[in-house]
């Protein structure tokens, strides 16, 4: 207690000290004009897949603690290239990375479904993001039950053995039939099992509802329509299941935790112009209105949804769905309302020699993340996936990072949860090490702290803050009172001045704090 209340004493010393300096905020008048290629709130994101072992684990049965390092692998790899999110899958196939009361352990993750991997992978996965001040969204799959058609090869405990009669057969997968109300109880059941007993930031989906067509197949709901229809065409009922899938699991994550976001990510194509003149300017096959039975615009326009993430997974200037098109509309959609725009990006086609001729290049992807600054509405980008991400073929994503990442960068903030920030913090003192110069400040509740530099010792304004020019670090907030950060690219005799942001879990930020000054 007496070397806290000496912590404690020295900071408030240090804060009569900077009392006398220049203040940290200038005019609220002052009119800043953030740089568009700086943005301090933008998602930087991959996608984990579990699914197939694509990316987490590499292989099923591995040891445990085998398990924990190759996830941390792709972590700290992650905060190497500059994102700040991953997106894990956690219910590939109506299964389960956590004990859950509802369905058994994931086959991906032991071998064998319904085997104790020997540790709670949900619970260590959530944890070590947080440690690297990573936001965690975890990823479910609503619908899908096997990626076989033996329901008899699933345990035998598996709802969808003890209720054989919510499961349909189709394209050689077996999936959760949607139009079954129990089913749609159920789906939402087992995931808000893990929205409350996990600090996940985010509900994440991908692109699976009903699912993609498949030649010469019915999806033989023919049943549940019979009974459910109440009316409607086939297709609007399918529409009107999947629109109640995400509006009932909405109101439960926000009516239990409000700060965690539900997200989707939706095949980009929502209906082709020659389809519906508002769609978009596409001449795609799959329409995700007419062939998945998702309605991605009303969920939008309804904002049932925090942030929506279409993969525009094509090239710019490509005839059938041109990138420079497509982002365009999406950011018109999105306009106007709650909902947060982000790309989902298709690294798997750089350098395969099967797809057009620019994703040879290893400028490509880049290119399109600067055109995205013509389009504020898009805050962020989504990589599919991980394994494609650390190959990085072309170099494609050194590419990204010196062209757009080369300054930190915390998570937008989803429109409904826009507040006021915390208080500012009190930094103790800014000094320099053999490692650079260490910034340290009181903990006051937040969640995670920003840390900017300016050259020189000087005023710092409100406007130095706005973008991230002047940024070189966001952490998260460690237990104890004196929270630290070392800036390491301080070059050495040089003078700055420092100021510390503090920040919510959702990333509402405060004032600056008083300012220090260090020389390197």
């Amino acid at each position: 207690m007496r070397r806290l209340m000496s912590v404690v004493l020295a900071a408030a010393t240090a804060f009569s000290l900077a009392a006398a300096a220049p203040a940290a905020t200038a005019e609220p008048t002052t009119e800043c004009a953030p740089n568009p290629a700086a943005p301090k709130q933008q998602l930087r994101a991959e996608w984990i897949a579990s699914v197939a072992n694509i990316d987490w684990p590499s292989a099923r049965g591995l040891p445990a603690d085998q398990q924990k390092a190759e996830l941390i692998r792709w972590y700290d790899e992650a905060v190497a290239l500059g994102l700040n999110t991953v997106v894990v899958q956690v219910r590939p196939t109506a299964d389960a990375f956590w004990p859950s009361p509802y369905e058994p352990w994931s086959h991906w993750l032991t071998g064998t479904q319904g085997q104790d991997p020997g540790y709670d992978p949900l619970a260590f996965a959530v944890e070590e993001a947080h440690k690297r001040n990573l936001e965690f969204h975890g990823w479910f799959n609503p619908y899908r039950v096997s990626m076989g058609t033996d329901i008899n090869a699933l345990v035998p405990t598996h709802p969808a053995r003890v209720h054989p009669e919510w499961v349909l057969p189709y394209g050689g997968k077996l999936y959760y039939n949607p139009g079954i109300p129990e089913v749609r109880k159920f789906t939402i059941d087992a995931i808000m099992d893990a929205v409350r007993r996990y600090d996940m930031d985010a509900v994440h989906f991908d692109d699976y509802f009903y699912p993609y067509p498949v030649a010469g197949q019915v999806f033989d709901d023919a049943a549940a329509y019979a009974e459910h229809g109440a009316g409607l065409s086939l297709a609007d009922w399918r529409r009107r299941n999947v629109d109640l899938l995400v509006s009932e699991l909405s109101a439960q994550i926000r009516s239990v935790k409000p700060w965690v976001q539900f997200g989707i990510s939706p095949f980009a194509i929502w209906r082709n112009a020659s389809t519906d003149p508002a769609g978009s300017p596409t001449q795609g096959g799959v329409q995700t209105y007419d062939d998945l039975y998702a309605d991605t615009v009303k969920w939008v326009r309804e904002e049932w949804i925090d942030y929506i993430t279409p993969q525009v997974y094509w090239n710019i200037d490509f005839q059938v769905a041109n990138y420079a098109k497509l982002v365009p509309w999406w950011s018109d959609i999105v306009a106007g309302t709650d909902v947060n725009l982000y790309i989902g990006h298709a690294n798997y086609k750089v350098a395969n020699p099967a797809q057009p001729a620019a994703w040879q290049d290893p400028n490509e992807m880049s290119r399109q993340l600067t055109f995205n600054q013509d389009h504020p509405e898009v805050e962020g980008d989504i990589y599919f996936s991980a394994v494609q991400v650390r190959a990085n073929r072309l170099q494609h994503m050194t590419i990204v990072r010196d062209d757009h990442y080369q300054r930190p960068a915390f998570p937008p903030t989803a429109d409904r949860l826009v507040a006021r920030g915390p208080g500012a913090p009190l930094v103790a003192d800014a000094s320099r090490t053999s490692s650079g110069v260490r910034v340290r400040w009181v903990a006051n509740g937040a969640t995670s702290y920003a840390v900017y530099r300016l050259d020189g010792y000087d005023f710092v304004g409100r406007c130095d803050v706005a973008d991230a020019t002047h940024l070189v670090g966001s952490v998260r907030a460690v237990r104890g009172t004196l929270q630290s950060f070392t800036d390491t690219t301080a070059v050495p005799g040089k003078r700055y001045t420092y100021v510390v942001t503090a920040l919510d879990r959702s990333h509402n930020e405060s004032t600056p704090s008083r300012p220090r000054f260090a020389k390197a």
